[in-house]
């Protein structure tokens, strides 16, 4: 039904869960049903829980993954994702929480503390549980939960400040996280030349050059991105997670190249941050990888969350998580870490079809973690040509390719990894947009070695 609220109207709707018909009607000795009731507000949705005696005078709080993102005026784009991106989640454990106060009928949408819901099996500890229900468009990882919770900033609801990362934690509790102000990032703008693709007054979509850092950090202060940026688009953009980083929606690793799409206003921002966070992007990936993966392959096979599926598409399913000794190093882990999801399929083999040398393939992704790609392929044993973190040169069979080609690949000064289409829904005019990126120049040159045998 369509309400009002402060004079906004929202649609409320409400549900039982798990109840057959007849048990609408309560009876003395049968407890009150459980009910759901979710409300679709201009800059989300509000769902929760609760039997039926208490769920009308509770308060409802609003679920948004990006709450600390948020800025009127609301965008559309960002109440659909939301919505169906806590529909589907709303029984997993971060998108319910129960109803037990009589506060107001809806939580401020854009209060700071952020409001954590934790699910029905959470981590042990309290940095890992909060980590794992921390919505994507939030820019919050653990060693930031941690530090937080070691200055104070993290308290459980009705209850003390948290002081220890390691402190226990129980199912269902609500954590609220005083998230730190932006403060304005050293960064000077800089008149760097960019490979413009596309560019309206809302987004610009660049295809970056290897070599180039997104964003400043230590030893890298200059000749970034942003400060390209800067000096491009101006810095009239908001931070997020207590640092500005004007415009930046999703990265790309520094040697690795190709399409980013970068907000210009805080509009955009919003949109852009919820289709990254529901995974409504298309983001294609060309990866030079040792070896070919095949179906065919009794060792891949094997491995522990590849699948097969139709036209040759390998499916790798794997939590990611940072190395325990090698903080520079992600890793694939069981049962902690983030979940991730990569396809990839071959576009091209080199060297003999029995055993091929190396191979072009091309990676998309269904979540977006840090060095994604290059951790799946190199788990799944085929490393990135050039990989100098999680890739090694491997032995090449004398007369498989030529020695030219051969060269190339042992020389080869990066991960071998572009990021060559990029597709979305322009979060403003609701238009269908989609980029490619040709090959550059260094990934071209060694195509065209392999390609002569």
């Amino acid at each position: 039904m369509l309400m009002t609220w402060r004079g906004v109207p929202f649609r409320f709707r409400m549900w039982m869960r798990s109840m057959p018909l007849a048990s609408v009607v309560t009876t003395p000795i049968q407890s009150n049903p459980w009910v759901i009731a979710v409300a679709v507000w201009p800059s989300g949705s509000a769902i929760a829980a609760g039997s039926a005696s208490g769920l009308v005078m509770g308060t409802m709080n609003l679920m948004t993954n990006i709450t600390t993102m948020v800025r009127r005026p609301n965008i559309i784009v960002a109440v659909s994702t939301v919505t169906n991106r806590r529909k589907k989640r709303r029984l997993a454990g971060s998108g319910i929480s129960s109803f037990t106060g009589v506060d107001s009928l809806m939580a401020d949408p854009f209060e700071n503390p952020l409001r954590l819901a934790l699910g029905l099996t959470p981590a042990s500890r309290l940095d890992k549980a909060l980590a794992a229900v921390v919505p994507e468009g939030v820019t919050l990882s653990r060693s930031r939960l941690q530090n937080l919770i070691l200055e104070g900033a993290v308290r459980l609801e009705g209850g003390e400040v948290a002081r220890e990362p390691k402190a226990k934690v129980s199912a269902g509790q609500i954590w609220l996280v005083d998230m730190p102000e932006a403060t304005d990032i050293e960064a000077m703008p800089e008149d760097i030349p960019l490979d413009v693709v596309f560019e309206d007054e809302y987004l610009i979509v660049v295809n970056k050059p290897a070599g180039m850092v997104v964003h400043p950090a230590p030893g890298s202060e200059t000749g970034t991105l942003v400060n390209a940026l800067l000096h491009l688009c101006g810095d009239s953009l908001s931070g997020i997670g207590g640092e500005k980083r004007p415009g930046i929606v999703h990265r790309i690793d520094k040697n690795t190249s190709g399409l980013l799409v970068v907000a210009k206003t805080d509009e955009a921002h919003q949109g852009l941050a919820a289709m990254f966070a529901s995974h409504d992007m298309e983001r294609h990936y060309l990866a030079l990888v040792w070896g070919a993966p095949s179906a065919a392959d009794p060792r891949l096979s094997g491995v522990k969350g590849v699948t097969f599926e139709p036209s040759g598409v390998i499916r790798i399913s794997g939590n990611i998580a940072r190395h325990k000794h090698d903080r520079k190093r992600m890793t694939v882990v069981v049962d902690a870490g983030r979940h991730a999801i990569t396809r990839t399929r071959v576009v091209e083999a080199f060297g003999p079809s029995e055993k091929p040398v190396a191979a072009l393939t091309d990676c998309w992704l269904e979540t977006g973690r840090t060095h994604q790609i290059r951790v799946h392929m190199t788990y799944a044993g085929h490393a990135l040509v050039g990989d100098p973190v999680y890739g090694s040169r491997r032995a090449i069979q004398k007369g498989a390719i030529s020695i030219e080609a051969a060269e190339a690949l042992r020389g080869f000064g990066r991960q071998a990894l572009h990021a060559a289409t990029l597709g979305f829904v322009h979060p403003v005019t609701g238009e269908g947009l989609e980029f490619k990126a040709p090959l550059p120049e260094d990934l071209e040159n060694i195509m065209k070695e392999l390609r002569k045998g």
